[in-house]
């Protein structure tokens, strides 16, 4: 049986409704999963007429209806009568037609009507403007979870790479990196690992100094707080080693040395894998209940509405969203 996934629709003034309605014209979508699209449906209908694509969206309640060819079952969110926000910029309407996607989407992943959740892109411009107190899809998820312990990991070409910090100013991740972090993360990496049932399990922890601090030449917190961590996970029997120089771990991992990396802060860990795989990226939050991925991309409002924006980011999403569902599904 293919898992229900629940897909938000993101920002509906930004490419998130044309990339929704395009990965629901491709076969890749279907083999994958039974798929339930959340959000507002005059933003759905209007991106398919401008698509000319013959998807019908039919609204449903808590019961899935049996898929028919060209239908696609929808989970309304706000007042049908609202007026759409203008495509092509944040706004606080855009931003709260895309809250209220996401938060019925967990409402259905947590009462297990969806194996999964799919997000397609929001904007925390737009969210902060709708009174939102979370910066991004993260934060929000794990609040309504009740999760303490998450991490985000991007998926793309051969690599697969956990931050132990996201966006956060460069001046402020050193002191930011600390043992019991660095063990954290090294500690969702692997569940991670073991959920995408990977051959080569190997878990390689980045350095935060050039030459992962060259013996302590070009900076300590490799001696004095990841190399501790490290060590106290390899003793668990997780198998992690580190911490490596970044200008060549990454290299490493692309030729099947590691399964996943644990990089330091955000540019050190997604300039390598965007590099690779710029199109088809893969954003998925680790130790939440609920499986949720994500695409690797923004809101991409200057072209939103001239049918240009690429979904492929989008189906990578949801066919690693199937994979992860099947196998809790087996646990």
């Amino acid at each position: 049986m293919k898992p229900v996934l629940a897909i938000t629709m993101g920002d509906p003034a930004g490419i998130g409704p044309e990339i929704v309605v395009k990965a629901l014209g491709s076969g890749r979508l279907w083999r994958a999963c039974r798929p339930v699209v959340i959000g507002r449906r005059p933003a759905l209908e209007a991106a398919a007429r401008r698509l000319r694509a013959k998807i019908v969206f039919d609204p449903v309640g808590t019961r899935l209806p049996p898929l028919v060819p060209g239908h696609c079952p929808l989970v309304e969110t706000g007042p049908e009568r609202d007026p759409l926000p203008p495509l092509g910029r944040p706004s606080a309407a855009g931003g709260r037609a895309a809250l209220e996607a996401v938060s019925e989407a967990i409402c259905l992943a947590l009462d297990g009507r969806v194996a999964g959740i799919v997000t397609a892109p929001i904007s925390k411009e737009a969210i902060r403007a709708a009174g939102s107190p979370f910066p991004g899809h993260t934060e929000m998820l794990a609040a309504f979870t009740g999760t303490k312990r998450y991490a985000m990991m991007l998926v793309g070409g051969p690599l697969r790479v956990s931050l132990a910090t996201i966006h956060e100013p460069l001046a402020k991740v050193p002191s930011l990196i600390t043992t019991r972090l660095v063990r954290e993360i090294i500690q969702l990496t692997w569940e991670a690992v073991r959920d995408l049932d990977l051959r080569q399990p190997r878990i390689a922890v980045c350095g935060l100094n050039p030459h992962a601090g060259e013996a302590g030449l070009m900076g300590r917190e490799e001696r004095r707080v990841i190399a501790p961590a490290v060590r106290a996970m390899a003793a668990k029997g997780i198998p992690v080693s580190g911490p490596f120089p970044a200008d060549t771990v990454f290299h490493r991992a692309a030729r099947g040395e590691f399964a996943a990396v644990v990089a330091m802060y955000h540019d050190q860990g997604l300039g390598p894998l965007k590099t690779l795989a710029f199109d088809t990226g893969v954003n998925v939050t680790l130790g939440l209940p609920i499986v949720r991925t994500s695409v690797d991309h923004g809101t991409a409002f200057d072209i939103a509405g001239k049918g240009v924006a690429s979904p492929e980011s989008l189906l990578a999403a949801v066919e690693l969203a199937a994979t992860l569902a099947r196998h809790r599904g087996r646990n």
